[in-house]
């Protein structure tokens, strides 16, 4: 089931995204009753989905992503595998939907793309055993863990590198029916091929990062963990138009545009 996040005449909902492309009339939302994080209804109400504006599917209280996890990325910057899960935060206000442009930071002149499978918890968590995982998980996404390496190397922790208003781009939708073990990772620069990897050369799977997090944290609903990024990443500048695509998924498209 795909759940998307959207805005229509100033309001806001859910909905559950039927049919594609292909389908006759394109694809349209079952606007649902409530929220996906309890038991929903759909409305029956249904509504084209190109009139409405895909917001992020959610808004989470915290991002949670994880670094070099994948072994070609952390050689091409010089890095190794780290012993643990290298985990940092990227602040709620860092969230962007799809569509939404991406704003170059005044205090960064290299600015990279970072395709990343996302996983969405949907409910409150804390010390999950390995088994129960899947049990708080709701779905997956696209991301994009923009980051300023100029500042990241700079000032050695990540916090303003990766933090910074619209660095994490969130979207099409959330899919909730999905097996991450396995799953292709695409990244695009203006049509051209950047990065291109699986999820199966994670180095610790998403089980083993929810329970290494869920160690030290409660996840509430909605928020969401990053799995690292493939191999390939590399500059983005004013004007392109970046696109990432995971199998089974979709593709979360955002523009850089010069920050104002």
């Amino acid at each position: 089931m795909r759940i998307a996040r959207f805005s229509i005449d100033g309001n806001v909902g859910f909905g559950v995204v039927e049919g594609d492309a292909a389908t006759e009339g394109g694809p349209v939302l079952d606007i649902i009753k409530g929220h996906p994080f309890a038991e929903f209804e759909r409305s029956g109400q249904k509504v084209p989905l190109d009139k409405v504006r895909l917001l992020p599917p959610v808004l989470p209280s915290k991002v949670v992503a994880v670094g070099r996890n994948y072994a070609e990325h952390a050689a091409e910057l010089g890095n190794e595998v780290p012993g643990e899960p290298l985990l940092f935060l990227k602040p709620s206000t860092a969230v962007t939907g799809p569509g939404d442009p991406v704003a170059y930071p005044s205090f960064s002149s290299e600015v990279h793309h970072e395709a990343e499978l996302a996983v969405v918890i949907g409910r409150m968590c804390r010390e999950v055993p390995r088994e129960r995982v899947k049990d708080v998980i709701l779905g997956y996404t696209c991301a994009n863990d923009i980051t300023a390496r100029d500042v990241q190397r700079r000032e050695k922790q990540w916090t303003r590198a990766k933090g910074f208003d619209t660095s994490c781009p969130l979207g099409p939708w959330i899919e909730t029916e999905l097996d991450p073990s396995d799953l292709g990772i695409m990244c695009t620069v203006n049509g051209q091929q950047r990065q291109l990897g699986r999820t199966s050369d994670m180095q610790r799977s998403v089980e083993d990062l929810i329970v290494h997090i869920t160690e030290a944290m409660t996840l509430l609903p909605g928020d969401v963990v990053l799995t690292g990024t493939p191999a390939g990443v590399g500059p983005l500048n004013v004007g392109d138009e970046v696109a990432v695509t995971i199998e089974g998924i979709g593709t979360l498209t955002n523009k850089v545009i010069k920050r104002g």
